[in-house]
């Protein structure tokens, strides 16, 4: 009985150390006498105890490390710190292995030599302006030195860029420079902007305000020229009728001298200090001088 229990221990203790259970997104990295066997994927897995050994359990799902900040100093001579963290996957887990001692550490190192080589080539300034070309150039350094380590950089993330506090504060000063410089020049536009509109309103005013002055003018003067028209053809039809009316009447001469006398009384009687006498009205009057002779000549 004993030794039956000591068999089934011993039975118990095989199966446990050859039955292995893979979760999903990780493999196994077996090894048999101390030498590379096989990568056990996901599911259960079956291994000779005492002969085969798990190596390391190798997850295949994206991971994040946090490189630690690190003190960079710029083309200009600025010591920044730079606070970074890098995207990656492993695509041969044999190699991740066996290639290298330590991934992440492999890792971490170059990323931060990379990064002061990319940054100790850049200003200050373009630091912060460039954060999209440095994560981009650090991909590609890191994916391109890592490749034989069988893993891949899928994404570099500079979290943070801190200058010394004496430059932060000369570029908060510059910043609030160039606010209030934009400040200005946006009220010195708006207040152009805003002279140029009324100067145009005003010129267009005067343009409407002319225009409207000579439309009435003209109307004005087309209005007196109609009324003359009408007062002329008024006085022609009133000189008209008056000569129909004398032609009817077929007066002689010595009336006609006599309606212009008595007109030439009523322009005498008038206003105006001189008055023309016409030529016909010289013979009635001469006419009227010889008839006065001849009537002192009877008396006498």
């Amino acid at each position: 009985m004993p030794y039956l229990i000591i068999f089934l221990v011993i039975v118990l203790i095989i199966a446990f150390k050859s039955i292995k259970v893979v979760k999903q997104s990780e493999v196994y990295i077996i090894e048999r006498l101390g030498k590379f066997h096989k990568i056990a994927d996901a599911g259960l897995t079956i291994i000779i105890p005492f002969v085969d050994h798990v190596r390391s359990v190798v997850s295949l799902k994206e991971q994040t490390m946090d490189i630690p900040p690190q003190g960079v100093i710029t083309e200009d001579n600025v010591t920044i710190t730079i606070d970074t963290v890098v995207f990656y996957q492993i695509t041969d887990p044999a190699k991740a292995v066996y290639e290298i001692q330590s991934l992440k550490k492999g890792i971490e190192y170059l990323a931060i030599t990379t990064i002061r080589d990319i940054v100790g080539k850049m200003s200050l300034d373009s630091t912060f302006s460039s954060r999209d070309s440095i994560n981009n150039q650090l991909r590609i350094l890191l994916d391109e030195a890592t490749d034989k380590w069988g893993c891949k950089i899928n994404r570099v993330e500079i979290k943070d860029i801190n200058p010394p506090a004496d430059i932060r504060d000369a570029m908060e000063k510059q910043m609030n420079a160039e606010r209030n410089k934009r400040a200005a020049i946006l009220q010195a536009e708006g207040e152009k902007q805003a002279a140029i509109t009324i100067a145009e309103g005003q010129k267009e005013a005067a343009i409407l305000q002319a225009e409207a002055d000579k439309e009435s003018q003209i109307r004005r003067a087309a209005g007196e020229a109609e009324a003359i028209r009408e007062v002329a053809v008024a006085k022609a039809q009133e000189i008209q009728m008056v000569f129909e009316s004398i032609k009817k009447a077929n007066p002689d001469d010595k009336l006609i001298q006599l309606k212009s006398l008595e007109a030439l009384k009523e322009l005498a009687n008038g206003d105006a200090n001189k008055v023309f006498i016409p030529f016909e009205a010289t013979k009635a009057l001469s006419s009227l001088g010889a008839i006065k002779e001849v009537m002192k000549d009877d008396k006498k």
